[in-house]
């Protein structure tokens, strides 16, 4: 694949980035600043502004010194704590999601953990005013600190070799096609054979692939997308709920009710007097 090609490839994946900050703050962490072996299920920033300490992701142990973007992905086991005798932390930190379909973005690409910022004023006004926008319950606000994470770790993925970033990009291309044909095949009776035929794959090898990447078997996840659509049409719509059924893959109206009680713990009809429709 040509250089073109692989730019190509991440810009398509890239579109689909979703951005979801779940907190922002500036912090002057105490000497007590310290957890171990924990896997969170987001992501974390930290700019250090001054101090000392050490952080370890997986195998990988950091002393991140002031001028240090560091970032620690999530799904990872993780610790962190003060060094003796030495100032803690002043420091700007986030969580935040960053999924791409189901995946989170760090997931999928081997990227450093700490990368010294060149323009230290210029990430200490973004880490400002993404904190500022936090702390602000408008909705301008809610677009801001999206717009303003999403420039901190471009400035991040800077660093990162176009070579890195682009080797799982195959996998996730093909990941999303699996998803799209599942979601646009949803009213047909969907087989594993047929999803594997069209991400041409063998069905035995197609099984435990999705299983890796999903985590789940494909029949599950499909029955999944099946109650999550139903949810979006009963909770949205005035369709009864024979085109509900009908919609997601079910010929039989009471088939349709068993499935969705099984998979939600409640009727159609309750669900949509519950959330509306």
């Amino acid at each position: 694949m040509n250089m073109k090609r692989e730019h190509g490839a991440l810009t398509d994946l890239l579109h689909s980035l979703q951005i979801d900050l779940q907190v922002a703050y500036r912090t002057q962490v105490t000497r007590e600043w310290q957890d171990y072996d924990f896997v969170p299920e987001y992501n974390k920033l930290y700019y250090i502004l001054e101090g000392e300490g050490w952080v370890k992701s997986g195998d990988t142990e950091l002393r991140p010194v002031q001028g240090d973007l560091c970032l620690l992905p999530a799904y990872v086991n993780q610790s962190y704590a003060t060094l003796k005798n030495r100032p803690p932390y002043l420091k700007y930190w986030c969580h935040f999601t960053a999924s791409i379909g189901p995946f989170d973005l760090f997931q999928w690409i081997g990227v450093p953990l700490a990368i010294p910022v060149a323009d230290r004023e210029e990430m200490t006004a973004l880490f400002k005013l993404l904190v500022g926008s936090y702390g602000n319950a408008s909705v301008v606000a809610r677009l801001r600190e999206k717009s303003v994470l999403l420039e901190i770790i471009s400035r991040y993925l800077e660093h990162v070799p176009i070579a890195i970033l682009q080797h799982r990009s195959e996998d996730l291309k093909r990941i999303q096609f699996i998803q799209s044909y599942i979601d646009t095949h949803m009213e047909s009776g969907l087989k594993v054979e047929d999803l594997a035929k069209a991400a041409h794959l063998h069905p035995n090898y197609f099984i435990a692939y999705f299983k890796k990447q999903f985590g789940v078997p494909p029949l599950k996840y499909i029955s999944r997308r099946r109650a999550d659509k139903a949810k979006i049409l009963l909770s949205t719509t005035s369709l009864s709920i024979k085109d509900v059924a009908d919609q997601t893959g079910f010929k039989e109206t009471n088939h349709f009710a068993k499935f969705f009680r099984k998979e939600t713990g409640q009727s159609p009809s309750e669900y949509r007097a519950l959330h509306g429709g």
